[in-house]
């Protein structure tokens, strides 16, 4: 999929927000169903050109049509190119979009071939390397992009005590359109 129904996704996602008035649903009370305007191709550009990356076409595709989160999977879809707005507190996945955008650490390759289940602990920094982070589940879970090698444009979660660092969908559109279509 690269390309995007805006007037779609955001239709779906004032649906979401009137079955869910409570804010109830997962994620809800963080990202309020709420989606940021598309991003212009010259910020994605200047993005990629910065980090010395090419993003995987259906996730660039939706930032550039439909929007730079917050409404989405987990507890918000995180932006790419500014820290999300403030929720009122410091929240522990400030520190990982800031990591991921340390000079050089999008651009390196990502170190799995094969997926990695079951206990990592404290290494799992190291595996996230070429990744880009889409999602926090709660618990230290995230959600990542792969940007480079084999498993480019995949969707993996990482789960550093439980679960280890696995493809959950073949990319971002069936990722995001999944969630769309719940409840």
């Amino acid at each position: 999929m690269e390309s995007w129904d805006e007037g779609g996704v955001r239709a779906r996602i004032r649906e979401l927000a009137a079955q869910d008035p409570e804010r109830s649903r997962f994620g809800a009370a963080t990202h309020r169903y709420e989606l940021e305007p598309a991003l212009p191709e010259a910020e994605i550009r200047a993005f990629e050109e910065a980090h010395d990356i090419d993003l995987p076409a259906e996730y660039r595709s939706f930032v550039a049509q439909v929007g730079d989160g917050p409404a989405g999977p987990g507890h918000w879809l995180m932006p790419l190119t500014a820290r999300h707005p403030e929720i009122g507190e410091e929240w522990a996945v400030d520190d990982e979009w800031e990591e991921d955008r340390l000079p050089g650490r999008l651009t390196e390759p990502f170190p799995l071939t094969e997926p990695l289940p079951g206990r990592i602990g404290p290494s799992a920094c190291e595996l996230t390397r070429g990744t880009l982070m889409l999602a926090e589940e709660g618990c230290g879970i995230y959600v990542r992009l792969i940007l480079n090698g084999l498993r480019k444009g995949e969707v993996w979660e990482i789960d550093p005590n439980w679960g280890g660092f696995v493809p959950v969908r073949p990319g971002f559109g069936t990722w995001y359109t999944e969630w769309l279509q719940r409840l």
